[in-house]
């Protein structure tokens, strides 16, 4: 769409800043006009986009979640206190576990029972150190309970069996009698659970068996048929077990492909609800190299075009489901993204460890952002990972605990859970980085459930701040995240280098205007 020039603001949709696409520049002292469309009628920006995703990988789950009953850093039922209360602050909408790689190398019976009865293996895909199962099942289920999320159970296709898959779900969510319930109940848990989601694999074109997409398929279909949820709640409608087949692999869609091409014509005795995507931010190159501190602007601008390129993956995935399946009864499931960087120096390289900074949060809001300008289809997301590992929420350290850059950005960002997306359009203007140009700006709003107008505001310019007008509105009021440089972190020592503060606006000129500083991200309610 061509620029509609209106003294030094121009309005252009948001979508061609998630395309990535090259925007005029905008004069530094120029205010970016942000028109929110509030009478159109969007697509619901689905909580689950919110999700985590807790692999049994370094200290992602053990140090990380679990420490155990007789531990004494301060736990319920060996779960830490101090994560828990961070996580529920977070209204955390469904928790993707065991993985991962993991996952295809997950055999749920060894993670039940006794603890000192459980299998001690080798994890294989992460780090090589030994992997008690003391975290199993009913420790995963009693942490979600704890957070008030959810649960995305990957199972095991890869090294599995469908009659292994079937049996744990039915363990899980089978009433009284039968006898798979009779041994939950003996373990601890009389009561069905509930699993909202079920993930048939995970990258099984890799490290889940490395199959070609027809024999995935044909897999795919076996499972489908034969994992069966049995609790009540579950079974018709809406609450019925969404159940998520592979698809894109960062640089092929033949599984997107196959998978609907036989979900198109599939009999009574299988379906599926959903298709995953999987993109990490990377910068070019792997194994992943970025460092995760200590880079520059360069550096930064590399991280941000690449993050922008989910919109394009997205497009390209919804184009081949919509072929398909073009009244979107499928959802796509990005259940793995985030920054992928090199790992911390001194650390087990396997155990992708990685510190988070301010270039996150913004990585985070912009990848969000995404997702709702693609509510229509994208309806499940898991940020990888919840702790420890990758872009976490939370990092610790023995008793010590602190809060991510990509934390606050996922607290800000709880108005937007369920709340009604709202067409923005926007000047996103341009910086430049060398010969690399990209946007300055990116703005998303939504309506909630009781009308309040939320906004979400990224200034992605590392360098400069900038004023946004929203026309219409008289009130602003919120929260900004920013930091001293685009690579400052939050440490153990320093907790609160990067933590979001008050932020508001100013009615002028039949609008309100918002100040936003530079390498920032803001949530803003607006009122008129």
């Amino acid at each position: 769409m061509k620029p509609i020039a209106k003294k030094f603001r121009t309005v252009l949709l948001a979508a061609t800043f998630a395309a990535g696409l090259s925007m005029p520049a905008l004069a530094k002292d120029a205010a970016v006009e942000v028109a929110i469309d509030t009478a159109t009628t969007g697509p619901v920006i689905d909580k689950h986009i919110f999700g985590q995703f807790a692999e049994h990988l370094g200290t992602g789950i053990y140090g990380g979640v679990w420490v155990g009953k007789d531990s004494p850093i301060p736990n319920v039922r060996g779960i830490r206190t101090d994560v828990v209360t961070a996580l529920k602050a977070l209204k955390v909408p469904n928790v993707r576990w065991p993985g991962g790689c993991f996952a295809d190398e997950y055999h749920w019976r060894d993670g039940i029972g006794p603890a000192d009865k459980r299998r001690v293996q080798i994890n294989t895909n992460w780090g090589g150190v030994p992997e008690s199962n003391a975290f199993g099942t009913h420790e995963f289920m009693d942490f979600a309970e704890q957070i008030g999320s959810e649960a995305y159970i990957s199972v095991n296709i890869g090294s599995g069996t469908a009659a292994e898959a079937s049996a744990w779900i039915e363990y899980m969510t089978a009433e009284k009698d039968t006898t798979l319930a009779k041994e939950r109940a003996a373990n601890g848990h009389p009561a069905p659970w509930k699993v909202p989601i079920l993930g048939l694999g995970n990258e099984n074109w890799g490290c889940g068996g490395a199959m070609s997409a027809d024999h995935y398929v044909e897999e795919m279909k076996r499972f489908a048929n034969f994992t069966r949820n049995f609790n009540p709640a579950q079974r018709e409608g809406a609450a019925r077990m969404k159940r998520i087949a592979v698809g894109w692999d960062s640089d092929k869609l033949d599984y997107t492909e196959e998978v609907m091409k036989a979900w198109s014509t599939h009999v009574y005795s299988w379906d599926i609800e959903g298709v995953s995507l999987h993109k990490y931010t990377v910068g070019g190159g792997w194994p992943p190299v970025r460092p995760a501190t200590g880079f520059g602007n360069d550096e930064y601008a590399l991280m941000i075009a690449d993050t922008l390129t989910m919109d394009t993956l997205l497009k390209k995935q919804k184009a081949i489901m919509d072929k398909y399946d073009p009244a979107k009864k499928l959802l796509i499931a990005v259940d793995e993204w985030g920054a992928w960087l090199a790992p911390t120096p001194g650390s087990n390289p396997g155990f992708l460890q990685q510190q988070n900074s301010m270039r996150d949060g913004v990585i985070a809001a912009l990848n969000l952002n995404i997702f709702a300008r693609h509510a229509d289809r994208v309806k499940i997301a898991n940020i990888a990972q919840m702790i420890n590992v990758l872009q976490a929420m939370i990092l610790t350290d023995g008793s010590k605990m602190v809060l991510t850059p990509t934390y606050h950005v996922f607290k800000m960002y709880v108005p937007f859970q369920d709340a009604q997306f709202a067409p923005v359009k926007f000047a996103a203007g341009e910086y430049t980085v060398g010969d690399r140009k990209l946007p300055r700006v990116d703005a998303m709003a939504a309506k909630d459930k009781g009308g309040q107008v939320w906004v979400s505001l990224v200034n992605v310019d590392p360098d400069a701040g900038t004023s946004v007008m929203i026309p219409g509105f008289r009130s602003a009021s919120g929260e900004v995240l920013t930091a001293p440089k685009v690579d400052s972190v939050n440490t153990f020592a320093a907790p609160s280098v990067v933590a979001p503060k008050a932020i508001s606006g100013k009615a002028a000129g039949g609008g309100v205007t918002i100040t936003l500083p530079p390498r920032s991200v803001t949530v803003v309610k607006v009122s008129k």
